[in-house]
């Protein structure tokens, strides 16, 4: 017993040193201004524009490091960091309702950023590093936490496509930058440019970035218990089925996102392989689908949201999804990977508004909890995408093959259907649309899901009421933004 009290009291230091370091005595909130929108969407935009550099440098380190079964190997280290991101998103989410959403920003874009100034030192280490940095890689799940806290929630699903509008703009110009400096100057300037960008990011998340969570709706100590059952993935999948709505939703994320991860995983390298796409012509698909994805999700989504409702804009997302891969699927000619690609961009309204109504069956000081729980699947996903793609590409013999004679090589894939793997993920989107389709259309107000009750074990026991709406920290130019 003697020996339990030492170490509770050890754990209850380390947590008070850390609350000394990652914030200032009395709990004041660091950073520029009130909590905004803004602030999260400058943190995702320099995560991912840095990551957008390295496009065309990543691609040629995977084929040198694993010239065999490239794609094989692809999903298999993105699997490994997938399934990390999945059993660590919930601990991640639900330390965040607790101690503040700036640390646990500042610790996932660290970890998902360290691997970059990696590539060029050590190929293995890179590789090893991104791997097991999916056990911080849940940026999204804190963002999407952040944006709840500071948001009404008849504004969240504007503010959602706003931060999802942003990580398509971060890849808008981006692979086109570093395609053309790798070439100009090499890929070692691009992982420069990148680990430069990337440090920005951590700095502006240190000096500018504001706590979202009010300290009245933390727990009184940090020495406030963590229960196991917050931390663990599985009890929080377990605990989904609870809730038939919550259930439905949940399976319409795996179903809809397993293909979607997939294909970002191959899709750069689908192009020139079988559709055989100069690099400047990716960089330029890139950019186009960018635009029109930040219109989709941003004006497109907010007119969708108050004319269809939240229900029929996720159905009409996903029919949009299942069109789109049917379409790479069976298109063997640059203008209908051109017309694919902007149906690509208007399916993109699917995850800002499947957020938007999971953000509204949880408490406010349970937005962590139940983002990450998501974040979770995605992450799920996307290691199980990269690998279930490969696998395909891997039984219909397309294999990677010189990246300089790609242009002149004549493709090995079947006439008939050039991409089996997305046909594979249409039916998987298809079954995500039957599912949804029970979705209920509305729910009450007050209505939560019984099993996010329990989580609040260690936070909500110490919290006060959440603030109304009106509530200051709030987005005021969500509430008067047209769109």
């Amino acid at each position: 017993m003697t020996g339990e009290k030492k170490k509770k009291k050890r754990l209850n230091r380390s947590i008070l040193l850390a609350k000394k370091i990652i914030i200032k005595d009395g709990g004041s909130p660091q950073g520029m201004g009130e909590p905004s929108v803004y602030h999260a969407v400058v943190v995702i935009f320099l995560e991912f524009f840095a990551w957008g550099l390295l496009t065309t440098p990543v691609l040629t380190v995977l084929h040198e490091t694993f010239p065999q079964h490239t794609f094989l190997m692809n999903g298999l280290i993105h699997g490994v960091k997938g399934l990390l991101s999945f059993l660590s998103a919930p601990l991640i989410g639900a330390l965040s309702d607790v101690w503040g959403r700036k640390s646990f920003l500042l610790l996932t874009v660290f970890f998902t950023c360290a691997p970059i100034p990696l590539m060029k030192i050590s190929p293995w280490w890179y590789f090893a590093v991104i791997s097991m940095s999916g056990v911080f890689a849940v940026t999204f799940s804190v963002i999407f936490a952040y944006v709840a806290d500071i948001t009404a929630e008849h504004e969240r699903s504007t503010a959602y496509g706003l931060v999802s509008a942003t990580f398509a703009a971060s890849l808008v110009t981006s692979p086109a930058i570093g395609a053309y400096l790798s070439v100009m100057y090499g890929d070692t300037l691009v992982v420069i440019l990148a680990t430069a960008i990337a440090l920005l990011d951590i700095c502006f998340i240190l000096v500018a970035v504001p706590e979202s969570l009010p300290e009245k709706m933390r727990p009184a100590s940090w020495g406030a218990p963590i229960s196991w059952e917050q931390a663990d993935p599985f009890a929080s999948l377990r605990k989904v089925g609870q809730d038939s709505t919550v259930l439905l939703i949940c399976i319409t994320v795996f179903l809809s996102y397993l293909p979607e991860a997939g294909q970002y995983s191959s899709f750069f390298l689908y192009l020139r392989q079988v559709i055989r796409f100069r690099s400047e012509t990716v960089a330029a698909f890139i950019a186009v689908v960018g635009i029109l994805s930040i219109v989709a999700q941003t004006l497109v989504l907010g007119i969708l949201m108050r004319s269809i409702g939240n229900k029929n804009t996720i159905l009409l997302g996903l029919g949009f999804q299942i069109l789109q891969l049917a379409w790479y699927g069976f298109g063997s000619q640059p203008w209908m990977m051109w017309a694919a690609g902007a149906v690509a961009a208007m399916s993109s309204i699917t995850f800002p508004a499947i957020s938007a109504i999971v953000s509204r069956n949880a408490d406010p000081d349970q937005q962590g909890v139940v983002q990450g729980m998501i974040t979770g699947i995605r992450g799920l996903c996307n290691g199980l995408g990269p690998a279930f793609y490969g696998f395909i590409f891997y039984l219909f013999h397309v294999e990677l093959t010189d990246l300089d004679t790609v242009d002149s090589q004549p493709s090995h894939t079947s006439s008939i259907i050039p991409g089996p793997p997305f046909l594979f993920g249409a039916c998987s989107v298809l079954l995500s649309l039957l599912v949804a389709l029970f979705i209920p259309e509305h729910s009450g107000p007050g209505v939560r899901p019984g099993g996010y009750k329990k989580y609040s074990n260690g936070a909500q026991g110490h919290s006060h009421s959440p603030p109304s709406s009106g509530a200051e920290g709030k987005e005021p130019l969500l509430d008067d933004s047209c769109v």
